[in-house]
């Protein structure tokens, strides 16, 4: 038996679902379905390797594609289901949910995260959507998050180190008051050292006045 047809009989009823880019547009294959060709092609290529004739051989190269694209598929599997349910919780909130990679999701809201300047308190307007993207979250429990906070160029630097991991602090205790367990979650700040606008305008500030939550597997 070639890897190619253990393969192919593997990954028989395997569901080779579709996803929307959200940074090009285009259609992609998603991660379960890479994950588990991935699995498949290394678990048949194992099987292979073992058996004392080539019908032996063959019977494990069919075994080891089944259970290699069982495993490889399931952390894409995992995000994808993630990824859907936060795109359906957040339609409509002005929040952007990238997928960065197979298995990384990164939410940022599209106009800046609702702080003023100098200040690190949470604007009312952005705990609904903040609710809605814990809701997902504690639903989703076998993931990891960094929180990063970011400011605009106005004021010192030293200053803005600060009020960015201060804003950043600000998200996830937020998210932890909401139900996602504390031990999920760290908090990091980078200042105005990674603007997505341009600092001289007002729309501009506030656009780099931002959290960014990625979300990761657990390690």
């Amino acid at each position: 038996m070639t890897i190619a047809l253990a393969i192919a009989i593997a990954l028989t009823g395997c569901q080779a679902t579709q996803r929307q880019n959200a940074t090009t547009g285009e259609t992609e294959t998603n991660s379960a379905t890479k994950g588990a060709l991935l699995g498949a092609i290394a678990g048949a290529t194992i099987g292979l390797a073992t058996g004392d004739n080539s019908k032996e051989r063959g019977k494990h190269a069919l075994i080891g594609a089944a259970s290699g694209a069982a495993i490889g598929g399931g952390v894409g599997y995992y995000f994808d289901q993630q990824e859907a349910a936060l795109r359906k919780e957040l339609v409509n909130s002005g929040v952007q949910v990238e997928r960065v990679g197979e298995n990384q999701l990164l939410l940022r809201l599209e106009n800046g995260i609702g702080f003023a300047s100098s200040s690190y308190q949470l604007d009312p307007s952005i705990h609904r959507t903040l609710r809605g993207v814990a809701r997902i979250l504690v639903e989703y429990p076998d993931t990891s998050l960094v929180i990063e906070g970011h400011t605009d160029s106005t004021g010192a630097d030293t200053m803005n180190q600060t009020l960015s991991e201060q804003r950043a602090e600000s998200v996830r205790g937020y998210l932890v008051q909401q139900g996602v367990a504390a031990g999920r979650a760290i908090s990091r700040g980078y200042g105005e050292r990674y603007p997505l606008c341009t600092n001289d305008t007002q729309t501009g500030r506030a656009c780099n006045r931002r959290v960014e939550i990625k979300i990761l597997p657990l390690k």
